[in-house]
């Protein structure tokens, strides 16, 4: 039971801890991804596009917090990320995209289609791209930093070493050999306060519907063993995605824009707080997707971010 429900958690962390319902009832409506509305995420004011291109422009960081698979969103995120290229390239900054879905011993991959080595079909096979894990609005903005040179990072760790830190902690990822450190970074402190209780909650939460499908309950001293242990490969994530984004500002590069699943960056999640850690003095902008459909700021969007972009429910 213990290694299903272990599976389970992994997909959950795998997916960036969020999970959306699909429908087929708008899947065949014309979209107009700059038209979507943008709100304040503090006081749920109407905010226009272009001020919301010019924020992002100006920012030494965006974080663009994502729902994995959501159509509307990441076409979002896709025009927004094409917008801000062209507005800090037109200003003389050198933007640059960096993505969660990458890992970072899949650079060169990356690199060599970026720069004309290779063709897509062997980019897609050197990254391991398919069409679950190569949406369009992903395609889309690689394909905006190919046509305008912007440098584009992989910027997680390999899923490996973030398993490994999950199973058997720290101590054995310390033990690696230099050319395998390269690809990750353990946090040098453990996240407490409100971004672990939130992960906790949620991964509990999955915890208890597992049971009610059937599966034997796990005691406490188990399930917060193994809460710990996912908030370990999570820590990880977040610290190698942070130094992954740091290392792109220190070569000159902003506004550095990182499009990841939104747990990992909403009400200052913890990729968003080790930046803040690592590099005090950015300017951060941060954005974020949301189910919701109507156009007010709901409760559970506030303060999610600076900017919240309600795209509604998923549709296939």
């Amino acid at each position: 039971m213990q290694r299903t429900l272990v599976m389970v958690l992994c997909v959950a962390l795998l997916t960036g801890c969020a999970g959306s319902g699909t429908t087929q009832s708008d899947a065949a409506k014309p979209f107009a991804a700059r038209a979507a509305l943008v709100l304040d995420g503090q006081s749920g004011e109407y905010v226009d596009w272009a001020t919301l291109v010019l924020a992002a422009a100006d920012a030494d960081v965006v974080f663009i917090g994502e729902m994995h698979g959501h159509k509307k969103g990441l076409a979002v995120a896709a025009a927004l990320w094409e917008d801000i290229v062209a507005s800090a390239q037109t200003a003389g900054r050198d933007p640059a995209l960096s993505m969660e879905f990458f890992e970072r011993d899949q650079q060169v991959g990356l690199d060599d289609y970026l720069t004309g080595v290779t063709d897509e079909a062997a980019f897609r096979k050197a990254t391991n791209r398919t069409e679950g894990n190569y949406p369009p609005g992903h395609r889309a903005m690689i394909e905006t930093a190919k046509a305008t040179g912007a440098r584009v990072y992989a910027a997680n760790a390999p899923r490996r070493y973030s398993s490994k830190a999950r199973s058997e902690g720290f101590a054995d990822l310390q033990a690696l050999r230099a050319s395998q450190q390269r690809l990750f970074v353990i946090p040098r402190d453990m996240p407490v306060g409100a971004y672990k209780d939130r992960f906790f909650e949620l991964m509990a939460g999955m915890m208890a519907a597992h049971a009610e499908d059937g599966a034997d309950e796990i005691d406490e001293t188990e399930k917060q063993s193994m809460l710990e242990s996912f908030f370990r490969a999570q820590s990880v994530w977040d610290a190698t995605m942070a130094d992954t984004i740091c290392t792109a500002l220190a070569a000159g590069r902003a506004p550095v824009v990182h499009v990841v699943g939104q747990f990992h960056a909403d009400r200052e999640g913890g990729t968003v707080a080790r930046v803040r850690q690592r590099w005090p003095r950015a300017a951060i902008v941060t954005i974020s997707m949301s189910e919701s459909e109507g156009d007010m700021l709901i409760a559970d969007d506030r303060e999610r971010a600076l900017f919240v972009i309600p795209v509604g429910p998923s549709s296939e």
